[in-house]
């Protein structure tokens, strides 16, 4: 399974932009995506995931409001839009597939696969 992530770009803050992630590979039925975020100098952090059969979200409390994830089955895509960007979401953002639940999904351990990363600049 392969990921390529793109959509990132330079927004001013309270700008939009629309993250896709898109799975190519071997048949692919993962239990989650998920996105997650590392900035300049910080750990890489959880932004949110979705269940890929019920569609199931859960988002970061830093995210939660502004940011909207979504997939699209048949075309083994998810997204991420994101609304009313600040400065502080600055960060290459990465998709993740998981294979299996475990927990709440909301550390990287769970996930199998990971994409490239996409950069998201917010210019305050």
């Amino acid at each position: 399974v392969q990921l390529q992530a793109s959509g990132g770009g330079l927004v001013q803050a309270g700008g939009s932009l629309r993250l896709s992630c898109a799975a190519s590979g071997r048949t692919f039925s993962p239990y989650a995506m998920g996105w997650f975020r590392q900035a300049p100098g910080k750990e890489r952090e959880f932004v949110t995931r979705i269940t890929w059969s019920s569609g199931s979200t859960y988002y970061a409390d830093s995210v939660k409001g502004r940011f909207t994830v979504s997939r699209d089955n048949a075309k083994n895509t998810v997204y991420l839009q994101m609304n009313s960007l600040k400065p502080e979401d600055t960060a290459v953002y990465y998709c993740a597939a998981a294979r299996k639940s475990y927990g709440g999904m909301l550390s990287m351990q769970p996930y199998d696969y990971w994409g490239q990363g996409t950069q998201v600049t917010v210019s305050s």
